[in-house]
């Protein structure tokens, strides 16, 4: 459907970002011009979607929704069961109960919020072993959102048995800049996962967009079918979560999917408890037939060569500008490289998120820190963790805008670089969170 977008003045943003506490998540809808926050649950729903919608059974137990999206996964994932849950987090709540104790060590490829949220939560750790292209924005490296092998073994070798139950593989990897995986990788990675007697879990959030990379960038997956190269990442693996609001293109849904009865039915447990019964898990019957659908429109090789496509366009409008991003461009949004645009702003007064709040200032474009604020305390120090990256996420809808509005985005980003050395000061903490603080901080400007 068409919706309205709100126009306003810079002195209305002023005090609407004011009140808001600097914080973007704190803003109104109808306060923000441009909505690139997230791409998760902010896609539009198709025709067919909508029709699935109107064909949802609301039955408690055993609804004919629950099995037509019961089918859909196992014929594009190849995993034989599967619990529904509400969303990503969700998911990673009911599987992370079963599966994470405290100090526990859970290695993977640059956890998201949530996902170290849930981990350090339950008193574990999560560790990253990114390789370390991913650090360097500027290098052209095809997959960037690699696990270092040699990183994740020397992990393994090194930690007591029993105290990794798992590796988490994000796919694609959102915190290095929606960077895919290598098939090659994967593979290896359910090797070492074998061979150190552990289980190989995959966040399957955008694991279409990555199936779509491995199809353009990976020799001997040339032209290969989108569904057919998703089968072979999934074979690799012995469960996944997934946030449907992403890739399944639904406003509000998710699951786990695993190989074993057992973990299934340990897990099935904690989906009774914190969601609802096996057959619904916190969705209605209309949200697990839009979910179904939207399934197999995700995985469509020519949606996903017009997604991804769009994502590129706007990349190549900012590199244009000389504007600094990670390159090459992620499935899912462009990541600004704060560091770069605003070198003089210090670690210590969030310069990511400094120049999030000016691009709103500037167009009503709402964006989201990946950085300083995001990465957290560390759960011991209480101090600020730094990580190597400081970016500024333009998380692009699913099937909402126009190229005229990436125009201008890249228009906004490109009058702020014109002038980024009149941007002198970042922001203070003023309130935050015990964990995951970003999506409730307060801040001031200094």
């Amino acid at each position: 459907m068409v919706e309205t977008l709100t126009r306003s003045t810079r002195s209305e943003r002023e005090e609407w970002i004011n009140q808001a506490g600097f914080n973007l998540f704190s803003l109104r809808s109808d306060q923000v011009f441009i909505d690139l926050l997230t791409d998760s649950g902010t896609g539009a729903m198709s025709d067919r979607q909508w029709s699935e919608m109107m064909l949802g059974d609301e039955s408690y137990a055993g609804a004919s929704s629950y099995y037509k999206m019961k089918s859909a996964i196992q014929e594009i994932t190849g995993f034989e069961y599967f619990l529904p849950t509400h969303q990503g987090r969700a998911a990673e709540n009911v599987l992370f109960s079963a599966l994470v104790s405290e100090g526990d060590i859970i290695p993977g490829n640059s956890h998201f919020d949530t996902t170290k949220g849930h981990i350090e939560f339950r008193k574990a750790s999560a560790i990253d072993c990114t390789v370390d292209e991913a650090f360097d924005t500027n290098s052209v490296a095809p997959f960037k959102g690699n696990v270092d092998l040699n990183k994740l073994e020397d992990l393994l070798k090194s930690t007591p048995p029993g105290k990794i139950p798992f590796i988490l593989l994000t796919l694609t990897n959102n915190n290095a800049g929606g960077q895919p995986v290598s098939m090659e990788n994967i593979r290896s990675t359910s090797m070492l996962a074998k061979k150190h007697n552990t289980l190989l879990i995959i966040d399957s959030a955008r694991f279409a967009e990555n199936a779509w990379f491995i199809r353009e960038r990976e020799q001997g997956y040339e032209k290969g079918d989108i569904r057919k190269i998703i089968r072979e990442i999934f074979s690799y693996a012995d469960g996944m979560t997934m946030s449907s609001k992403k890739d399944a293109i639904v406003n509000m849904g998710g699951f786990v999917a695993l190989r074993d009865e057992k973990l299934f039915r340990e897990a099935s447990v904690y989906n009774i408890m914190f969601e609802g019964f096996i057959t619904y898990g916190g969705l209605s019957g209309r949200d697990m037939n839009a979910l179904a659908q939207g399934l197999y429109e995700g995985t469509s090789s020519d949606y996903l060569n017009a997604r991804i496509g769009q994502v590129a366009f706007l990349g190549d409008k900012l590199s244009g500008y000389g504007i600094p991003i990670q390159q090459p461009a992620g499935g899912h949004a462009i990541f600004v490289d704060a560091l770069q645009f605003l070198p003089h702003v210090p670690r210590e007064e969030f310069p990511a998120q400094k120049l999030a709040v000016e691009l709103y200032l500037e167009g009503g474009i709402r964006s989201v820190e990946i950085g300083t604020l995001l990465a957290d305390r560390d759960p011991v120090t209480r101090e600020n963790r730094y990580p190597a990256l400081e970016f500024v996420r333009l998380a692009i809808p699913r099937r909402v805008y126009t190229n005229n509005h990436m125009e201008y985005v890249a228009v906004a980003l490109k009058n702020l670089f014109d002038r980024r050395e009149t941007i002198k000061r970042g922001f203070a903490i003023r309130y935050e969170a015990p964990i995951m603080r970003h999506f409730t901080i307060e801040l001031e400007a200094l």
